[in-house]
């Protein structure tokens, strides 16, 4: 027998209220219940909620790398403008022009003397200080009441974050080891080699979901298993000893060369390790060879597995010897989600000669798109009327555990609710 589910329909409930209400009452180790998948108010709880207020990675240093390079990206309604002004400093502001609200920038890259609005021409320096309005505002009019509304930015071991919240939640110790963990790249002097983009008709939740296991990992992606190594740590419950056994012998090399390993964690939100692809393979190519021949930064050892960072809500990344992957989810709508992936090499690595564009994005694009197909068959599943929550493997999805519950606790806790669900009270005592 179906059993109902909690519906936002209750006119007695507000959204907020039946979010709230499914989040605090839910099981943690199972599915979440069906509109947090795809109930259309729910996507836009997510963005006001979470998106909004949470530190998102917007992009790289090295796409903007000199005075007046810029970069937009989308949050929701919510057009962003990050650039690069005069002393080097980034900056980042809402690209909606103050004058009648049209957007600066229109463009996803760029490279620009001043900011200036295609509408009315009102220019505005890199530091978002309006510097012309035209005579037409009257003489009465203050230039300096009108400068671009700031958003918050910091730059962290090569990646930029972005905060639309008024007074985001400091996670400095995230960024001081993730700038520790990147030195060895020396991601100033880097480049994207090559970007991608596809649409995933899934919620944003589940295209996290399928990337927090590798339970799906045997049946669905033959390309990545030559040479990704699924366990993250050897204290993996299902870590085998000669896995073990590989790790050490790998991190007694990297200690030598002085690369960070260990494993670094920050509470659910984010996760730093280095981990060795398998036994003869050194980097995420199909055949596990130098997918670029350039190494990245210091890098003298092209063996150096993957370094994987998490960064919730919307972020991992895969970090080799010879290239860095960057992945970003961006929610669209409530069945909707974009994933974004950019290949990152030394800037001086030649196309055509140190690497090859398809060969570098392989064995990720196959693997993008087999993961693109399994979340929506996800989707498909959870809109039926048979639909309701199953269980989790405890060994085999924890990682998938571990974001629910990251995600519950900051709704939950962005919404003014700090309850925590009766079966995790429980098991707490």
């Amino acid at each position: 027998m179906i059993q109902p589910l909690p519906i936002l329909d209750d006119p007695l409930a507000t959204v907020r209220q039946a979010v709230g209400r499914m989040l605090a009452e839910r099981n943690p180790y199972f599915s979440l219940p069906q509109p947090l998948y795809n109930d259309e108010r729910v996507h836009q709880l997510d963005i006001e909620r979470i998106f909004a207020q949470e530190w998102l990675i917007a992009g790289m240093g090295c796409e903007i790398p000199s005075k007046g390079n810029y970069l937009t990206i989308e949050i929701g309604d919510n057009p962003v403008l990050v650039v690069r002004g005069a002393d080097g400093a980034i900056h980042a502001f809402h690209n909606v022009c103050r004058h009648r609200g049209s957007r600066l920038c229109l463009h996803e890259r760029g490279k620009v003397a001043k900011l200036v609005c295609p509408y009315h021409q009102w220019t505005y320096e890199l530091d978002g200080r309006l510097l012309f309005a035209g005579t037409e505002m009257g003489t009465d009019f203050s230039m300096a009441d009108y400068g671009l509304k700031p958003v918050h930015v910091r730059e962290a071991g090569g990646f930029v974050f972005v905060s639309l919240a008024e007074n985001p939640v400091s996670i400095d110790d995230f960024f001081a080891t993730l700038e520790h963990y990147m030195a060895p790249y020396d991601m100033a002097n880097t480049k994207v080699a090559v970007k991608s983009e596809i649409i995933e008709q899934a919620n944003w939740k589940l295209v996290i979901e399928n990337n927090r296991e590798c339970y799906h990992c045997n049946g669905s992606h033959p390309e990545l298993l030559n040479t990704l190594l699924e366990w993250d740590d050897v204290t993996d419950p299902r870590a085998s000893e000669a896995f073990k056994q590989h790790v050490a012998a790998c991190a007694m090399r990297w200690d030598t060369q002085g690369i960070p390993h260990a494993h670094a964690s920050f509470g659910l939100r984010n996760r730093i390790v280095r981990m060795p692809l398998t036994e003869g393979a050194v980097s995420m190519t199909f055949d596990g060879k130098q997918g670029c021949n350039k190494l990245m930064g210091r890098i003298t050892d092209p063996d150096l597995g993957s370094m994987r960072i998490l960064h919730l809500p919307h972020s991992w990344n895969h970090c080799m010897g010879d290239h860095l992957i960057n992945f970003t989810v961006w929610p669209l709508s409530a069945q909707r989600t974009k994933v974004i992936t950019k290949w990152i090499v030394h800037k001086d690595a030649v196309e055509g000669v140190d690497y090859d564009v398809a060969r570098l994005r392989q064995v990720w694009d196959a693997t993008n798109d087999q993961d693109r197909r399994l979340a929506e068959e996800n989707q498909r599943g959870i809109n039926s009327l048979a639909y309701q929550p199953g269980p989790y493997s405890k060994t085999y999805e924890f990682g998938v555990i571990d974001f629910l519950d990251w995600y519950s606790e900051r709704m939950l806790a962005h919404l003014g609710i700090d309850e925590l669900s009766p079966q995790r009270t429980a098991a707490a005592v």
